[in-house]
């Protein structure tokens, strides 16, 4: 079984065809799939998901950096009540993206602070979305990292010593997806120093598909070739790869077993 730690079937791209893209992935082996939430807007179909798919799909709560504007504290407050009341397996997703603004840095910085720590009180794992932020999540972090926190640097495109940093902090593995199968990322490479044991999959579906799906929108069912990628750069089989990513996604994720 593969587990796909990182998708967003709710999304308005699924639309047409969510039942059979489901179905899809669970012919390809990826039989859990890991929701992240990103604003209020996304929360009721992220929920009706895990209504209709109680084996297979977990949901998680949070607020992305991205969804960080000028309401953004009426959205916390909302996040926050969902999250204390609901069943969730983390909270996520969250972070830094200095990607495409830098106008709300300072509101990104609160939100991903006041989210880290309902986590460590809920005693939840969180899911990290860095862009163009690795330096701000590590100060945040070598602060309030503790012995209660634990996570995934989803979608991991840094280099050695942000992968080692990363790793640095007791408890957290790094999400790779389609992104490894990029020949100009050369994520392998950096992979290359990294014990498997420090990794579970995700596709970040529709973003980012793997190779030969570039440029198409990705799905879960995509997952495999990013093993069969992680495969190649370990020079092991694909069973192996499925079996140590799936126990890894597990040590985070215990409830999803």
């Amino acid at each position: 079984m593969f587990i796909d730690t990182h998708t967003h079937l709710y999304s308005t791209e699924f639309n047409d065809d969510r039942i059979e893209m489901i179905q899809r992935s669970l012919a390809n082996g990826v039989e859990k799939l890991l929701l992240p939430n990103i604003d209020i807007e996304s929360i009721e179909g992220m929920h009706q998901l895990v209504k209709d798919y109680p084996t297979n799909c977990y949901a998680m709560m949070g607020l992305h950096p991205g969804y960080v504007k000028e309401d953004w504290e009426q959205q916390l407050a909302i996040i926050k009540d969902y999250l204390f009341k609901g069943n969730y397996i983390a909270v996520g997703e969250i972070g830094i993206d200095l990607y495409w603004d830098k106008t709300f840095i300072e509101e990104q910085k609160s939100a991903f602070t006041q989210q880290v720590n309902w986590a460590k009180e809920l005693n939840l794992p969180i899911v990290i979305h860095a862009r163009e932020a690795f330096q701000e999540i590590f100060d945040i972090l070598d602060v309030l990292h503790d012995d209660r926190l634990k996570g995934i640097f989803h979608c991991f495109t840094g280099d050695s010593d942000q992968a080692k940093k990363a790793l640095s902090f007791n408890g957290f593995k790094l999400g790779i997806g389609g992104v490894l199968t990029y020949k100009k990322a050369e994520l392998d490479k950096v992979l290359e120093n990294i014990d498997l044991r420090n990794i579970v999959l995700e596709t970040d579906s529709p973003y980012l598909p793997p190779v030969p799906y570039r440029g198409k929108r990705n799905e879960s069912s995509y997952l495999v070739h990013i093993a069969e990628k992680l495969a190649d750069v370990y020079q092991i089989s694909l069973k192996e790869v499925e079996e140590i990513t799936t126990n890894n996604t597990f040590e985070l994720f215990p409830s999803i077993k």
